[in-house]
């Protein structure tokens, strides 16, 4: 309004101009931006809501912000509860105060919001049984709706339903003569394109968040496997597997790397052709390291497949040997745990003992993901260990979740990274660290940080934004930012954050 103002004041009317009409010349008038900025609360909340038994808190930004908060119920306008503010601290990230308040013994189910005088009313959440439980089995779900290869009906997959794509013989991009069978799989982007390194990734975080919280993963998830008396996770996991299983080279026992559609201009992706990628060494032994895991758990559903994924995962354990040292890729150390593990094997174990004996370990086990999940592999290892090497592996474990709970605490939204412009990969794997260790000593405070970043990712941020849902009153789809369940790597991460708050 300033500007406009000054604009409109700069000049006189035409009968106070001194100067001759013909003298006027006119100039483009500049560009102004008028668009008004969205006004978002400063009290922030989780806009999915709060489960009834937890820890129940909203941050409210500004140094004008003190005294008491009341929560009301959007239905009556009526106020339910009266809580106190937090002292405000200066958060150097926002550059701005912010201050807490908790409503813990809000405990009646409903749909509410915060008012304060300085800071309004926020967005409204939900307190109920389990605040969480939709997310979690939309998020299992997520794989399901990306399936390549076979129709998906409308009772299972809604407004993503579509018939079945990708079904003829592929073709290798180094000889496109040949011809070769790749359906099946998930599908990763919008074009859809499927990546073996990516896939296997993937099934090992679902994988292991089904080890660290089984009773979390039900066979009612909603797709056609279910009551098959087989964890719903499990059957995704397995159809994953299929189509690694087929990007295998027959000959070497390497995996080719991904299968992309060769999209031509206006053509539609699910009916395009399919090229599949050379072999790739990152492919092969990321396959090798996923399908000796998955033959593990496996072998008690269906032995003989399980059998043929630990075949597999061997024959590319080994065509990785041969071309590359295992101790110049640390995903060889990883795998050789994973295999060690399904066969007992002690042609694994120099590879894994010349990793644990140099003299960084610990400095990977804090940086390197292939070291941190084989070290938490080797902790859960039925075979010979080295009991020492256990004690070790724990107190590294134990320390580096001490650290995310100290830098958790610390924070005014009680995160360990308050970063909303280059995605959450780094909560999101500080998250798995706190929900391998609460699984091992189960520790409330854990828990109830596990849940903060719930809170965090679903509103409670410094731009209100829902990152994790597009249903809510403000959404990543508002700030035109990327959702969560939008990335199929980070959404394996986030139920695995989600399963310890749903066991």
């Amino acid at each position: 309004m300033t500007m406009i103002g000054s604009v409109a004041g700069c000049g006189a009317s035409s009968a106070e101009l001194e100067a001759e009409v013909s003298e006027i010349t006119t100039k483009a008038p500049a560009l102004v931006d008028y668009q008004v900025p969205v006004q978002v609360p400063r009290g922030l909340v989780d806009q999915l809501g709060y489960s009834k038994d937890s820890e129940k808190v909203v941050v409210f930004k500004g140094e004008d912000v003190s005294g008491n908060f009341g929560i009301y119920d959007v239905e009556t306008g009526k106020n339910v509860y009266t809580g106190e503010i937090v002292k405000p601290v200066y958060d150097e990230n926002l550059n701005e105060y912010v201050s807490l308040g908790y409503f813990n013994d809000l405990e009646e189910e409903g749909q509410y919001c915060v008012y304060t005088d300085a800071t309004g009313e926020s967005y409204s959440f939900s307190v109920k049984e389990d605040a969480f439980k939709e997310l979690f089995n939309e998020a299992c779900k997520k794989y399901y709706i990306n399936r390549c290869g076979i129709g998906l009906s409308e009772n299972y997959a809604g407004d993503n339903a579509h018939s079945a794509c990708h079904t003829t013989m592929a073709r290798l991009q180094e000889d496109p003569s040949v011809q070769i069978d790749v359906s099946g799989g998930w599908h990763m982007d919008e074009l859809a394109r499927r990546d073996a390194a990516l896939g296997s990734r993937i099934a090992e975080n679902l994988l292991v968040a089904y080890e660290m919280n089984p009773s979390a993963f039900t066979d009612d998830a909603g797709i056609p496997e279910s009551g098959n008396q087989i964890p719903d996770i499990l059957d995704e996991v397995r159809f994953e597997a299929e189509w690694l299983l087929k990007m295998q080279d027959t000959r070497t026992g390497g995996e080719y790397a991904a299968a992309v559609t060769d999209v031509q201009k206006g053509g539609d992706v699910f009916a395009a052709p399919v090229l599949v990628t050379p072999v790739s060494m990152e492919a092969t032994i990321s396959f090798a390291s996923a399908m000796a895991r998955f033959s593990y758990f496996y072998q008690q559903y269906d032995p003989e497949f399980a059998t043929t994924a630990l075949k597999a995962a061997d024959r590319a354990f080994s065509c990785f040997l041969n071309n590359k040292r295992a101790e110049d890729d640390s995903a060889a150390f990883k795998a050789a745990v994973q295999l060690y593990r399904a066969t007992g094997s002690l042609v694994y174990t120099d590879i894994m003992d010349g990793y644990f004996t140099r003299p960084d370990f610990e400095e990977l086990f804090n940086s390197d993901e292939n070291i941190f999940l084989g070290a938490v592999t080797y902790l859960s290892i039925n075979q010979k260990v080295d009991v020492e090497r256990c004690t070790y592996l724990m107190k590294l474990l134990m320390k580096a979740s001490e650290k995310i709970a100290a830098k958790a605490s610390g924070s005014s939204f009680l995160v360990t990274d308050e970063d909303t412009e280059h995605g959450f990969e780094n909560i999101l794997k500080d998250m798995r660290c706190l929900t391998i260790t609460d699984h091992i000593i189960y520790n409330h405070e854990y828990t109830t940080i596990i849940e903060n970043h719930v809170h965090f990712l679903s509103g409670m941020n410094p731009g209100a934004v829902n990152y994790l849902t597009d249903d809510t009153e403000r959404t990543y789809v508002d700030s035109g930012e990327s959702g969560v369940l939008n990335d199929p790597e980070a959404v394996s991460l986030l139920i695995f954050m989600l399963s310890v708050l749903e066991q």
